[in-house]
């Protein structure tokens, strides 16, 4: 359950896992839940029973201590049109409480990262939808996260960025957790540690890709347990 000002319903139910280090796939059709769950993790929203835990501590009540180990990439932000992309950054940096000393360095690292570092001094109402949520997942990474949370952070790229994001998630995934939510398997079948699966609001199973592929739809795809699970309505 989850509550907010406006609504009360049961949106997630029996939602139980643990994660270690690893990039993990949060997979599900529209509808199912994933955005609840990251919103509910990162403390946007508030459980109605149940709890997420950080190293033994419940996150509601860790406040600042919490933030300073997560990163979130939401799947709708409204942007400044008339910040330039590092001046997005620095301003993000400065909510992070990231010191001024490490600030610029941080953001051009991260710039780096997503291939957006030549078009810093751009005006955001200049970019893309691509570029924007390029620009999105390098605010996500300000601050070295522990945590990263990513919800539909492939949407609007093109094929070329989609698997270089693939690829700079599975690199950082080494010493830290991130769960990428997405309806598009593709977007994690060969770089997820394990994936969760996500229908009507209940974890449905969570398992490395082969161990679901062998368990689903054996000499298969990861493709094709989505679709014995979800439905080909859902794909």
């Amino acid at each position: 359950m989850y509550n907010n000002q406006k609504t009360s319903r049961k949106a997630l139910a029996g939602v139980s896992f643990t994660l270690g280090p690893g990039l993990y796939g949060l997979l599900g059709p529209n509808g199912a839940g994933k955005s609840t769950m990251m919103n509910i993790i990162t403390g946007n929203l508030d459980a109605t029973s149940g709890k997420v835990l950080w190293n033994g501590k419940n996150v509601l009540r860790m406040g600042r201590e919490f933030r300073r180990v997560l990163g979130y990439m939401p799947q709708q932000q409204n942007l400044y049109d008339s910040f330039t992309g590092r001046r997005f950054l620095l301003y993000i940096a400065a909510l992070k409480e990231i010191p001024r000393s490490d600030a610029a360095l941080q953001v051009q690292r991260v710039a780096e990262l997503v291939h957006l570092s030549s078009e810093l001094e751009k005006r955001l109402a200049a970019y893309s939808g691509g570029m924007k949520q390029r620009l999105l997942a390098a605010a996500a990474l300000l601050g070295e996260p522990q945590i990263l949370i990513m919800d539909e952070p492939t949407a609007g790229l093109d094929p070329k960025e989609r698997v270089r994001l693939r690829q700079v998630l599975a690199q950082l995934a080494h010493d830290r957790i991130i769960i990428v939510a997405t309806h598009v398997v593709s977007d994690v079948e060969h770089v997820a540690s394990e994936i969760l699966l996500l229908k009507e609001g209940q974890l449905v199973d969570q398992a490395s890709p082969a161990a679901l592929i062998e368990k689903y739809a054996p000499g298969g795809t990861l493709e094709d347990v989505y679709l014995t699970i979800f439905g080909e309505d859902e794909a």
